[in-house]
């Protein structure tokens, strides 16, 4: 199943014909089969900031139910009638303690694209922000039956806990870091697949309400995956996809916000027309941009990060531009280009430099990206900070020690004036029969202000110059908040905007 836009939020009444569907289609218990409208109502109108559902291209594909409980009134010996009272759910609590998940299910046509992650998640952002000491629910062990004859209900836990078995309520669980307090029996009536038995499963929330928006809030803390990508020999365009999912993939694994790829980093595929000119060589690498990106939004979807795409060669008419994209985790993406063109990538390429000076809105706030040479440029940065630019990206690709010094001490500049943070990713190796792109430095990092919050040096992560490598950093977007207002030095505040001023002009 492919997808081309995700988007997770609360339930609506006109969901009901969806869920209804997608629910029948799903389960064969009846007693899961239940959610008509008079139930759903009985829902939305108790606790509608509690309904969730995830949309696939406008369709509503999946939900997650959830109550607010006095848990201390049901105690760990509990039924899923009691819970519920009876599907009626008058046992929900505006002054209660936990969030009691009822119900999580995806339509089997859109399993595989990990939507179910991106509900816990949600319902995870909700008991935080609620400031619900955690969330618990009774999960299901529809695999049990097959292995009753020979395991008891503890033996078949243990057992799936060890990942000698796949279970496929209690593994996902687990593996979204939910802990089994305890062995359920005749939980769910009619659940022969399980026996009736249920697993009482528990999410402990360790943090308290940083926001009053209950889902798809704006995080503190943002963690960024930077890809210092080896430049190698590529047959086809298809290894540079399974190189390209192998780090997004890689990163994702780690809960990661952002990923970030190089400037040009799939130069590799110019090796077939190095006979041309240079000119030439460079368009015909711009041939393969497209499908790179309708791949990167696939994985973006798929892998439930957004990916900074660094940037390739684009073709708007006869002119040719360094363009990256912002692909967003929901499906949505947009354009950015290189906006100061280098002499050589003027003198050889032909290239153009792009007229848009713009911040992205993001799940995690406010972001800038800036290609190589335009972090060289004070200017472009500081119109992106008086947008609310927290973070920067920066890809870029250098040859020599001497251009990537240039990069480094640039972005370190930049996230001092800007009071924001600045990542590099940049490219590594050599690259045999590509004419004007045969070798490569960088060391990618991540770079703070420098105030008492911060590292001293101003460095938060490096890698390791010159080796392929993966770099995964988590910024805090509150300290940012706060040095604007009570740093040492206040940079963004203090400019005298008596005697000089900075604008956008209008091109249009």
């Amino acid at each position: 199943m492919e997808a081309n836009h995700v988007e997770v939020r609360h339930l609506t009444k006109r969901d009901m014909l969806e869920l209804q569907s997608a629910s029948a289609d799903v389960y064969q218990i009846e007693k899961l089969n239940a959610w008509d409208e008079r139930a759903i109502d009985a829902l939305l109108t108790r606790f509608p900031d509690g309904q969730i559902c995830i949309c696939v291209d406008g369709v509503v594909v999946g939900c997650a139910f959830s109550l607010i409980i006095n848990y201390a009134k049901f105690g760990d010996e509990h039924t899923y009638d009691e819970v519920t009272a009876k599907m009626t759910f008058t046992s929900h609590d505006p002054d209660g303690d936990v969030l009691y998940g009822i119900e999580v299910f995806i339509h089997p046509d859109y399993r595989g694209l990990r939507l179910a992650r991106r509900l816990y998640a949600a319902r995870k952002e909700l008991c935080e922000n609620l400031n619900l000491r955690s969330i618990i629910a009774g999960g299901r062990m529809p695999n049990y039956s097959k292995y009753a004859e020979e395991l008891t209900a503890k033996q078949y836990i243990q057992k799936v806990k060890d990942k000698e078995i796949y279970d496929p309520v209690l593994s996902f669980q687990l593996a979204n870091d939910f802990f089994v307090r305890k062995l359920l029996k005749n939980y769910l009536a009619g659940d022969v697949e399980s026996l009736e038995y249920a697993t009482l499963l528990e999410w402990p929330n360790i943090y308290y309400t940083r926001s009053v928006k209950l889902i798809n809030a704006t995080k503190p803390e943002v963690r960024i995956g930077l890809v210092q990508w080896q430049m190698r020999r590529m047959d086809n365009i298809d290894a540079l996809f399974e190189q390209i999912e192998f780090f997004v993939d890689a990163v994702s694994d780690y809960k990661s916000d952002f990923i970030l790829f190089p400037e040009l980093f799939n130069a590799p595929l110019m090796e077939p027309f190095h006979r041309l000119s240079i000119p030439e060589t460079i368009r015909k690498l711009a041939e393969f941009t497209i499908p790179i990106r309708d791949k990167f939004i696939e994985f973006a979807i798929t892998y439930n990060i957004n990916i900074i795409t660094g940037s390739m060669p684009y073709m708007v008419g006869d002119k040719l531009y360094n363009s990256g994209f912002l692909c967003r985790r929901d499906g949505t993406w947009e354009r950015y280009d290189k906006i100061h063109i280098t002499p050589s990538e003027r003198r050889n390429w032909i290239m153009t430099g792009g007229d848009q000076i713009k911040v992205f809105d993001t799940d995690c706030g406010k972001i800038g990206i800036m290609i190589c040479y335009d972090v060289e440029f004070p200017e472009y940065s500081r119109l992106l900070a008086d947008q609310g630019m927290n973070i920067l990206f920066v890809p870029f690709l250098t040859d020599t020690q001497n251009g990537y010094t240039r990069v480094r001490h640039c972005a370190m500049a930049r996230a001092i004036e800007n009071e924001c943070y600045v990542a590099i990713a940049g490219a590594v190796g050599n690259l045999a029969r590509v004419n004007n792109m045969d070798i490569q430095y960088a060391q990618s990092a991540l770079f703070t202000p420098s105030d008492f919050a911060f590292p001293t040096t101003g460095i938060k992560a490096e890698a390791t110059p010159n080796s392929e490598m993966s770099l995964i950093v988590e910024v805090n977007l509150d300290l940012l908040n706060a040095l604007h207002n009570h740093g040492s030095v206040t940079t963004l505040k203090d400019r005298r905007n008596d005697l000089y001023s900075l604008k956008i002009i209008d091109k249009s």
